[in-house]
């Protein structure tokens, strides 16, 4: 039986050091690696096994990492800007491609990883070979920021913070504010992606819930209208904000298909 490798791997991205993980599979048939980028609250360990079964289900190297402020990467000392997922690319993003010398990738975010991703693919044109977004914002909606006031509410009672210190450690409420405190800025309401995924042209698939409870599905259908290359969106059914976790079958199926087509 095919099986998938992992190691972990230590990044020093100047600012502090990153922590990424690495599933190669056995039967891999040299295909472009995958590059998961993840949610506001996210780190390696709550993509859970969705790394080793993409890496089994489309034969290809998968590559994890935790931006730095969250999970096993160094504390992150100041506060987010508000240009911090175009940022992203420019950055960690980059160390991290140094460090796995990634002429060529897949980027596939959730949530705001999802946006970092366009932020890559609109960042190395060249390299990027097709980009993946899972519910990703594309502007900031007015159901987004009842999603995060009612996350806000809910993280204030008693022990809920201590959910986040299983995977943050003491930079948990760093991770909080850095996610509810930027997307709730008054300089923040205005922001886009659209200059990015203008200038993203390679292929795109673009997965999203359709009860997200964090944005309707005027954000995977203005991603997939603005990107310059082609693009297949899916409003998955039944679904929330985690399609990865909430229905892994199916999203496993059409990534893996999809990719088949468009990237080797």
């Amino acid at each position: 039986m095919p099986s998938v490798a992992t190691r972990e791997v230590r990044i020093d991205a100047g600012r502090g050091r990153l922590f990424a993980r690495h599933w190669t599979h056995d039967s891999a048939r040299g295909g472009v690696p995958i590059v998961l980028l993840h949610d506001s609250l996210g780190c390696v360990e709550l993509w859970r096994d969705f790394p080793e079964r993409l890496a089994a289900a489309t034969a290809r190297d998968v590559i994890a990492y935790d931006r730095l402020g969250f999970g096993r990467s160094d504390a992150r000392p100041d506060h987010l800007r508000s240009d911090f997922i175009g940022e992203e690319a420019r950055t960690d993003f980059r160390c991290v491609r140094e460090a796995f010398a990634l002429d060529a990738f897949v980027a596939f975010g959730h949530s705001v990883g999802g946006g970092m991703a366009v932020g890559c693919a609109a960042a190395y044109p060249e390299a990027c070979r097709a980009l993946i977004t899972e519910s990703a914002q594309a502007f900031v909606e007015d159901r987004t920021i009842a999603g995060i006031l009612d996350a806000k509410r809910s993280f204030a009672q008693p022990g809920q913070l201590d959910r986040l210190r299983r995977y943050h450690g003491d930079k948990a409420a760093w991770v909080l504010s850095a996610w509810i405190d930027t997307w709730l800025a008054p300089d923040f309401a205005d922001w886009t992606l659209d200059d990015d995924l203008r200038r993203v042209h390679c292929p795109a698939l673009v997965l999203h819930g359709e009860h997200d409870e964090y944005g309707s599905a005027r954000h995977p259908e203005r991603i997939a209208a603005l990107v310059h290359g082609p693009s297949a969106a899916h409003l998955l059914r039944g679904c929330g904000h985690v399609p990865h976790r909430e229905l892994p079958d199916v999203v496993l199926d059409l990534v893996s298909t999809w990719l088949a087509s468009v990237a080797d």
